[in-house]
This record gives C-alpha cells, sequence and structure tokens, in this order.
C-alpha cells in the first residue's frame, strides 16, 4: 500500500540525462510488483516460458535496466528481509486480496471481459522467492549490484541515501520520504504510457524528484511531524489511519497541534493497533545493515544469454541488444569516474542521529 502523501508533493520533473553518474537505489519488491503487475498479454496473463515459470520480472529487469545503465544510471537493488511484526496485519490484507482478485480474474476470463480480467490480474500478482531469486541472479549477470536489507527495502534504501553511498532512493511508494531518503525518484523504471483505468485515455509517465528538505521546508514541518501525518493518513503498519483524515487534513492538525499526541484529543473514534510510538520508530530506527559493497561490473553476456534464451525463452535478438546497451552503460560510467578522480570531485556524506 505505502502511505498516501501525493496530495502534499509537487514533485520536479527529472530527465535520464540528468541522472547520469547518480546512483539509485531501487525498492527490489516494489519495482519487482510493478514489472509482475504491468507485464502482461492482453488477457492480463503474465509472460511465462514453456517450462510455465513467469518471466515477466525478468523481462522488465533486462529491458528497463538496459536502458537506464545506458543512459548512464548506476542502478542498485535493495530487497525486503524479514517484516516488521507490526506490518502483519497488511500482509494478511493483501493475501486476502490477491485470493479474492484470482477469482474475478478467472470469471471475467470466463466471460471474454479481457479488460476486466487484466485488472484483476494486476491485483493478483506475489513476487515469490523463487522470482525473487531469479532477479538477483539476473542482476548478478547484468553487473548491477543488489543488497540484502534485514527488513524493509525502502528503509535500508533510504540509509545508504542518507550515507551518500547512493543519489537517491527509487520507489513509488512515499515511505522512503518517512524513512528519511534525501531524495526519492518515483517512475524511474515505468517511464512511457500508462492506460487510466476504465477508460481509453493514456498518460505520459515521467521520472520525478522529490526532495526532502525541500518538502519539509514547504510544508512547514520536521520529518518526525511528517511521519505523524503519514500515521494519521495510514501506513503499512496502521493501514487504516483515522477514518475521515486526508493528507491535507493531517498536516492541519499537526502544523496546528504540533506532533499527534497533541491532536489526538481533538479527533473523535481515533484508534491504532499499535501505540504511536511503536508506528514511529519503524521509520526514525529501521533495522538496517552495514554490510553491502556497491560495485557495478561489466556484464556477463553469455551468462544471460544462457540465462534468459536458453532457460526461459527469450528472443536472444533482443537480449543481445540489451547486453550491449548495459556494455556501452558500464563504459560511460567508467570514464566519468576517471574524470571525477582526475579533477578532484566528490560528494559529502551525512547521517541523521535517528540512523546512526
Amino acid at each position: 500500500m505505502g502511505v498516501q502523501l501525493k496530495d502534499l508533493l509537487s514533485p520536479s520533473k527529472i530527465g535520464l540525462q540528468e541522472l547520469s553518474g547518480k546512483s539509485v537505489a531501487f525498492d527490489g519488491n516494489n519495482i519487482l510488483y510493478q514489472f509482475l503487475a504491468i507485464i502482461r498479454g492482453e488477457d492480463g496473463e503474465a509472460l511465462y516460458d514453456e517450462k510455465g515459470r513467469i518471466t515477466s520480472h525478468l523481462s522488465g529487469l533486462i529491458y528497463r535496466n538496459s536502458n537506464l545503465v545506458e543512459a548512464g544510471v548506476k542502478v542498485v537493488y535493495v530487497f525486503d528481509g524479514k517484516p516488521p511484526d507490526l506490518k502483519g496485519s497488511e500482509i494478511d490484507r493483501r493475501r486476502v486480496v490477491r485470493a479474492e482478485a484470482r477469482v474475478e480474474y478467472r470469471k471475467a476470463l470466463e466471460r471474454g471481459a479481457f479488460e476486466e480480467a487484466r485488472k484483476y490480474a494486476q491485483r493478483a500478482v506475489s513476487a515469490t522467492d523463487a522470482i525473487v531469486g531469479d532477479a538477483k541472479t539476473l542482476l548478478r549477470l547484468m553487473g548491477i549490484p543488489w543488497v540484502q536489507a534485514p527488513s524493509e527495502g525502502e528503509a535500508q534504501s533510504a540509509y545508504m541515501a542518507w550515507k551518500g553511498d547512493v543519489w537517491a532512493s527509487g520507489s513509488q511508494d512515499f515511505d522512503s520520504l518517512l524513512f528519511g531518503a534525501p531524495r526519492l525518484v518515483r517512475n524511474l523504471s515505468i517511464t512511457g504510457r500508462r492506460k487510466l483505468p476504465n477508460k481509453k485515455l493514456y498518460i505520459k509517465i515521467e521520472p520525478e524528484l522529490i526532495e526532502l528538505e525541500g518538502l519539509l521546508s514547504e510544508l512547514g514541518v520536521t520529518r518526525e511531524q511528517l511521519i505523524d501525518i503519514g500515521i494519521l493518513v495510514g501506513t503499512d503498519f496502521n493501514p487504516d489511519g483515522v477514518k475521515g483524515i486526508g493528507p491535507k487534513k493531517a498536516l492541519s492538525l499537526i502544523k496546528k497541534h504540533g506532533s499527534l499526541e497533541e491532536a489526538l484529543p481533538h479527533l473523535e473514534n481515533a484508534k491504532f493497533p499499535y501505540p504511536i510510538e511503536n508506528i514511529r520508530q519503524i521509520f526514525l530506527k529501521p533495522p538496517v545493515t552495514n554490510n553491502y559493497r556497491l560495485e557495478w561490473k561489466s556484464p556477463d553476456e553469455e551468462g544471460i544469454l544462457e540465462f534468459l534464451c536458453a532457460e526461459h525463452n527469450f528472443s536472444r535478438e533482443r537480449v543481445s541488444k540489451a547486453v550491449e546497451k548495459l556494455k556501452f552503460g558500464v563504459k560511460k560510467q567508467e570514464e566519468t569516474t576517471t574524470l571525477d578522480r582526475w579533477f578532484g570531485r566528490s560528494g559529502t556524506r551525512r547521517i541523521p542521529e535517528s540512523l546512526s
């Protein structure tokens, strides 16, 4: 689900050329769900190889990332570990939604309602251990580093961004901002056209950038207050939020009263599944690790061809073109790194107290 803060944000458009030479840590599970939901046939069915294994995510990983790497973007993937105990109810809710969607998907197919079937198919996606494992294998062959988070991938990505090990966190959700990511890049993995639900209209999807410091200044709140706003609206750890409270009303309440605790006496029927401070601390002090090494390598061309074409029935011609893009991008990154060393360019690092 992720926290819904869209109405409070004013993201700026950012082109791939502006991201050249910069590193972005993707929330790996978030991106895989995107690929699994979007890359499908006309009837909503996922892509499969000859052995009946889903390959939608592999298609997204090779073709989208080859474009990003070719443009000079240094991609990192961060995968979820053990979810916080407070997320249990949200995980259960998602499981129920997926099960119900699978039932409705089959019914829609039987009626020949393919557009409706596609909608339900997208709701039914699940990133299994096998899917995540295949993703890690392909990323390794592509020369793209990945990190295993101890818990939430977005928390780990935010931590890496605060350390200065990556320039930004990449996700469709806004939770990265609550976790303290200085920059959030959205839509980087799904640029192009997207059809609006139940309409014959398409909208253009472009990468957008949200900077935490600018957002907090614009809203006139602290990061702790932004977290309180998120809790009022609803997070993965208290999905229902407070009934009747949207982002703008939550902002008004927190600015008026200073904190969620001070605002509660002025709210009717405000109930939370866990103590507020416990939810708040998940964002302020999440489990993260320093046990990672970010190293971008040249792609293993033969390994990629064997894995995708021989094992999963991908087009050798298309995959070969993607590999050439990867090679070009790695060479471009190496040249940029050499120039940076030559001219003595460096970045600064700052770790917030809440993450240190």
